[in-house]
């Protein structure tokens, strides 16, 4: 079972959530908050159902999760051109900043995943992995 692809894809995912929030400990993020900071930071402005399909998290934890992180001030939501049906996210400078260092700590931890693959190895995986997502992901069925 220990070289399955399930298992080494769970047992990754588990250890880089492990290693992200110890090294984030001293900014108090929870699990969620981190990939919706990076998400924003590259499509600010967003509504909750782009937040929502783009960081792979349902619309119900997802509101908690925003319900959050807006009482820490960092983002808030906002209607748009008098739509007040829709809300949408933004970062406030503090969010942006948080962001800013989830994105090194992301790069920090992929820096350390890839420590002794090589470049060319590196690729290849990421070009199959990106494959796999493309298989599995609902709009290929």
């Amino acid at each position: 079972m220990e070289g399955t692809f399930h298992y080494l894809l769970m047992a990754n995912q588990a250890l880089v959530h492990k290693k992200l929030l110890a090294y984030l400990k001293d900014t108090g993020l929870t699990i969620g908050q981190p990939k919706v900071l990076e998400y924003l930071s590259a499509h600010d402005g967003s509504n909750q159902t782009e937040i929502a399909r783009g960081c792979h998290i349902e619309a119900a934890s997802l509101t908690s999760v925003l319900n959050r992180m807006e009482e820490r001030k960092l983002l808030e939501r906002r209607t748009l051109n008098g739509n007040r049906r829709t809300y949408y996210v933004f970062l406030t400078p503090q969010g942006r900043d948080l962001a800013q260092k989830v994105r090194e700590t992301f790069a920090r931890l992929e820096e350390e995943a890839f420590q002794s693959v090589p470049e060319a190895d590196r690729e290849t995986f990421l070009q199959v992995f990106a494959s796999i997502y493309h298989n599995l992901s609902e709009g290929n069925h």
